[in-house]
C-alpha cells in the first residue's frame, strides 16, 4: 500500500546533553546527563506522524555506519516504509549535538553528512511514491535543489505539499516557497525570510501577508509558547494559542507539530484548519514535557481519543 504521507528530509543522531544552563562562549560546564537519540527534522515529522498512525514514507540518507544501521531499525519499528531511505559509503549519518538547560531551553549544532548527499536524481527515483503520496513533506536539512524537485514533482502530480523552511537560509530559493501549498516557520525564521522583527501578534501578522505575497498558498507560523498563526490566500486568518505547560526539553517541538498537522491533514481532512492547528499544537505541548526528541513523541494511544474524531 502506498504512503499517505511521504517526508523528503533527513536523519540525525542526537548527542544529548543535559546541563544547568548553556554554556557562553570559552566556558566549561558540568552537565549532569547524556543521551543518544533519533532526530533530524524529515525523520522527526515521519516519527511524529507514524506515531499517532499515519502511514508514512521517509526518503532520505543515512550512513554506513552504528548511527546509520541504528537508525534504519529505529525506523522501521516505527512502521516506517524505508524503501527510499539510502546508504552512502561516502558520507557519515548526520549527528546534532544538542545542549539542553534546565528551563527545558537548547542550542544545536548539526553536522549534515549523508543527507546532502541526496541528490535531484534520488527524487526521482522516488517519483512514483510521490504522485501516490496525500501530503508530501519537506524541511531545509537537505539541499535546496533536492528540496525544489521533490516540490515540484508533487505539484505536478497534485499532492499537497507542506514545506516547514527550518534551518532557514536567508537565500532560500524563493520557487520552493511558491511550489509550498502550506509554508511553515517559526518566528525567528520568519525575522530570517522577511529581514523584519517577529516579536508580536502583530508583527507575526504583517510577516504572514509578506511570505504569503512570495507566492505560497498559505502560511503557518510557530510562535512557541504563543501558539500558532495561519493565514491563507483567501484572507483566511486564525490565530491558535498553545496549551500552557512546564516544558522539560523543547528540542523537536517544531517538528511534533508538523508531523501532527500532517497527521491530521491527510487522516481527518474534514476538520477545519484551526481545528488541526490546535490540535497540533496539543501534541506539540505533550512533547515538550518529556526529555528527548522522538522519543517525546506521543502515541495514538497514550493521548485523548477526542484528538482523533
Amino acid at each position: 500500500m502506498s504512503a499517505k504521507i511521504v517526508v523528503v528530509g533527513s536523519c540525525m543522531t542526537d548527542l544529548v546533553s543535559y546541563t544547568p544552563i548553556l554554556p557562553r562562549p570559552g566556558e566549561t560546564i558540568h552537565g549532569h546527563r547524556f543521551v543518544v537519540g533519533f532526530g533530524g527534522k524529515g525523520a522527526n515529522q515521519c516519527v511524529a506522524a507514524a506515531k499517532l498512525g499515519a502511514s508514512t514514507s521517509l526518503v532520505a540518507k543515512i550512513g554506513n555506519d552504528t548511527f546509520g544501521h541504528n537508525y534504519m531499525k529505529n525506523l522501521q519499528d516505527n512502521g516506517i516504509d524505508t524503501d527510499n531511505v539510502g546508504v552512502c559509503m561516502d558520507a557519515a549519518t548526520g549527528v546534532a549535538t544538542i545542549t539542553v538547560d534546565d528551563k527545558g531551553e537548547n542550542s544545536i549544532v548539526i553536522v549534515a553528512g549523508a543527507n546532502l548527499k541526496m541528490t535531484v536524481d534520488d527524487v526521482h527515483e522516488a517519483e512514483a511514491l510521490l504522485q501516490e503520496a496525500k501530503l508530501v513533506v519537506c524541511q531545509g536539512e537537505i539541499s535546496m535543489e533536492a528540496t525544489l524537485a521533490t516540490l515540484k514533482s508533487a505539484q505536478k502530480h497534485g499532492v499537497m505539499t507542506l514545506m516547514n523552511a527550518a534551518p532557514v537560509v536567508h537565500n532560500l530559493d524563493p520557487e520552493i516557497i511558491k511550489a509550498s501549498d502550506i509554508f511553515c516557520v517559526n518566528e525567528m525564521e520568519a525575522e530570517t525570510l522577511i529581514q523584519k522583527s517577529v516579536k508580536t501578534i502583530s508583527e507575526a501578522e504583517e510577516a504572514a501577508k509578506l511570505l504569503l505575497a512570495k507566492g505560497c498558498k498559505s502560511v503557518i507560523l510557530t510562535l512557541g509558547e504563543e501558539g500558532a498563526l495561519y493565514l491563507n490566500s483567501n484572507g483566511q486568518k486564525v490565530h491558535v494559542p498553545a496549551p500552557k505547560v512546564t516544558p522539560v526539553d523543547t528540542t523537536g517541538a517544531g517538528d511534533a507539530f508538523v508531523g501532527a498537522l500532517a497527521f491530521y491533514l491527510v487522516n481527518l481532512p474534514h476538520l477545519t484548519m484551526e481545528e488541526m492547528i490546535k490540535r497540533a499544537c496539543k501534541i506539540a505541548s505533550v512533547s515538550v514535557q518529556g526529555a528527548g526528541t522522538q522519543s517525546s513523541y506521543p502515541r495514538k494511544k497514550d493521548l485523548p481519543q477526542e484528538l482523533f474524531h
